[in-house]
């Protein structure tokens, strides 16, 4: 619990670069909170998880990419309180990984270029993390 007695959420946040220097973005689909908006690919880490053994799963489940620990770089990381709970979200950077991304749970995908990730509408969390991938690509 944080000091206004909210829960602490921990959900890991993956920048997934690919070989043109840009990131993917997922849009959240109907039905979730905060549907339409744009994010970048993670999870919430589940008991006895890591951040990076919740990305390389969800990675797998969300995406049908597969990745190791050591090809995920921690570069920053998020603190939101949202109105029922307080998000912590730590945001890694992927170059090395495989297979071609899809939206296995019907969710748009898009690669956008670092200069453009303001086009697209996201959550209060995902917005302060833009200004840390444009100066890293």
């Amino acid at each position: 619990m944080d000091a206004n007695g909210k829960k602490i959420v921990l959900v890991a946040a993956c920048a997934l670069v690919d070989s043109d220097g840009r990131i993917l973005l997922a849009q959240r689909p109907e039905g979730k909170s905060l549907a339409g908006l744009w994010e970048f690919p993670g999870g919430k880490v589940e008991a006895g998880e890591t951040p990076e053994e919740t990305l390389i799963r969800e990675l797998e489940e969300e995406l049908g990419i597969r990745t190791k620990v050591a090809c995920l770089a921690p570069l920053t990381f998020a603190s939101h309180t949202y109105d029922d709970f307080h998000l912590l979200m730590p945001l890694y950077v992927c170059r090395r990984y495989e297979g071609m991304a899809t939206g296995r749970e019907g969710q748009a995908i898009k690669w956008v270029r670092p200069k453009a990730l303001r086009d697209y509408p996201m959550p209060p969390a995902d917005e302060p993390l833009i200004p840390f991938l444009m100066d890293l690509l």
